[in-house]
């Protein structure tokens, strides 16, 4: 009999996105789905239209935006399935993308999450993801990020991060990597926050796997476009900084943060020097926000070190770090689209 698999799409007045989403999820070949609309205080009528054309959803109304880790918490522990996949809005699904999710996870039982190939849906022979690796900067090397799909990208690869658009988990994996009873870390509202539940199931002992023969398109940035540059930015810093605190052990800290957070002043300082004063103060606001917070993310890092983690740092970062070019960094901040990337085996 094949296993329930627990659906969530967060959404935050996207009822535009909703038609093509849930269609395609309902039509796709895996039919032992729950699919759990986690709704943001929307005031598009989203909620309205669901429940109109979509009957079967299973919708919970959030009293205010509470972005996008919280939420997704609140749409695990709603679900009963056995592998719990979390989806965005803007998203559309093939017929057999669940299926081949399935047949990764399958495969091999320290597969602990998998991800799809991510199209672009407004060009779809490009690539939206196909998963990030940690550099030595901190700064994550997001490989085949707007580049054209090829047969390079055809392969089964273990990746760092899955992308939050798509990205798929054993139920007993998410369990064993929960900390004060959360997926996510709901402090962090939204970036970031899928790469910090991969990071901790890695330490778990479980990997990442790419699954290339699942694909799905995403309107890149459908939501986050609503929201400023300033403000992705300081979730983006922020979280970032706060994940590899929680996460590393001692000597990896070392080498990696001082650099990290020298390297985001570096990158603040130049958008203050192009008059970018919005963002400047969105860096440091992230730096700050760290400073303040650093009592109750030493004790969530004691859980996670104590807890979580079964693997040490010297085995596990030769798994998820990557070398890349230094005009990567440049590219990093203009555009990855015409950065070349080397293949992974």
């Amino acid at each position: 009999m094949s296993k329930l698999v627990s659906i969530i799409v967060v959404n935050w007045n996207g009822k535009h996105y909703l038609r093509a989403c849930l269609s395609s999820l309902y039509k796709q070949n895996y039919k032992n789905i729950e699919v759990l609309l986690v709704d943001n205080a929307s005031i598009d009528g989203s909620v309205k239209y669901v429940k109109k054309y979509f009957p079967k959803t299973k919708i919970i109304i959030n009293k205010k935006n509470l972005g996008f880790a919280e939420p997704n918490n609140i749409g695990y522990d709603n679900s009963k399935g056995k592998y719990i996949l979390f989806l965005n809005n803007d998203t559309r699904v093939t017929d057999n993308f669940l299926t081949e999710l399935i047949k990764v996870l399958q495969s091999d039982k320290k597969i602990g999450g998998v991800q799809s190939k991510i199209l672009l849906m407004d060009n779809p022979k490009k690539l939206d993801s196909v998963g990030a690796f940690l550099t030595i900067t901190g700064f994550l090397y997001h490989y085949g990020i707007a580049k054209k799909d090829s047969p390079n990208y055809d392969k089964q690869i273990n990746i760092y991060s899955a992308k939050g658009a798509c990205m798929m988990f054993r139920r007993e994996v998410l369990t064993k990597v929960k900390i004060d009873g959360e997926i996510f870390d709901s402090r962090y509202f939204a970036y970031f926050e899928e790469t910090d539940l991969c990071h901790r199931v890695w330490l778990a002992g479980y990997r990442i796997v790419f699954a290339p023969k699942s694909v799905i398109y995403h309107k890149l940035g459908g939501t986050s476009t609503l929201i400023n540059n300033a403000f992705v930015q300081y979730h983006s810093f922020k979280n970032r900084i706060n994940s590899y605190l929680k996460n590393f052990e001692r000597v990896t800290l070392l080498k990696i943060l001082p650099l990290h957070v020298f390297l985001s002043e570096v990158y603040a300082v130049l958008n203050l020097l192009r008059a970018n004063v919005k963002l400047f103060i969105a860096i440091q606001k992230a730096i700050v926000w760290n400073i303040k917070n650093i009592n109750e993310t030493l004790k969530k890092r004691s859980k996670i070190q104590k807890g979580v983690r079964k693997i040490i740092d010297k085995v596990l970062l030769p798994l998820i770090k990557k070398r890349v070019k230094l005009n990567y960094y440049f590219h990093l901040f203009s555009g990855l689209e015409y950065y070349e990337d080397d293949k992974i085996n």
